[in-house]
């Protein structure tokens, strides 16, 4: 049930994704960034938190190399039950977002998104590959590998810490 998935791609940067209006987004376009990659729905107990801290830490290190990559989910009690549009209207006008709000997509089962399927491979949680719930955190470095995972109850600021070890693990792509 929750068991790893082999998966042939060596990179994040090797997928391509939908972004809320269906446009096809290669994710390549994210090299020599450090990204920070999450399933967000609008109606979680979590939604408050995550998304004010997501922006927050999106805009102190947006102009050194670090993106947040929302996916919307509706797995976890329908609690993003709009469109994608929606989703992305949500984000940007009540938490103003200004990071990537892609397409809603599915991260557990059969038919999870390929890039979620990659993600849980390379940093499966201590019970499986399983994603928890809703706001479950991917951090990737420059060279699109995942070096952590953080479950939803962990609040985005609170790696922040790791986000700069991250970066700083590659001054050429950070300002200081």
């Amino acid at each position: 049930m929750g068991g790893s998935v082999s998966v042939p791609e060596k990179s994040i940067h090797e997928f391509t994704v939908k972004d809320s209006s269906g446009k096809e987004v290669d994710l390549s376009v994210y090299q020599g960034k450090v990204l920070l990659v999450v399933n967000v729905a609008s109606k979680c107990g979590f939604t408050e938190t995550n998304y004010t801290q997501l922006t927050e830490l999106y805009r102190k290190y947006k102009d050194q190399g670090f993106v947040v990559l929302a996916f919307p989910c509706n797995q976890f009690l329908n609690q993003e039950p709009g469109t994608s549009q929606d989703a992305h209207e949500f984000a940007c006008t009540r938490f103003k977002a200004e990071y990537p709000v892609f397409q809603k997509v599915r991260v557990n089962g059969q038919n999870a998104a390929p890039v979620y399927k990659f993600l849980k491979s390379k940093k499966p949680s201590f019970l499986g590959s399983r994603i928890k719930w809703n706001f479950t955190k991917f951090l990737v470095d420059k060279d699109g590998q995942v070096i952590d995972r953080y479950g939803p109850t962990v609040p985005p600021l609170s790696i922040e810490s790791r986000v700069v070890e991250t970066k700083e693990q590659d001054c050429c792509h950070w300002k200081t």
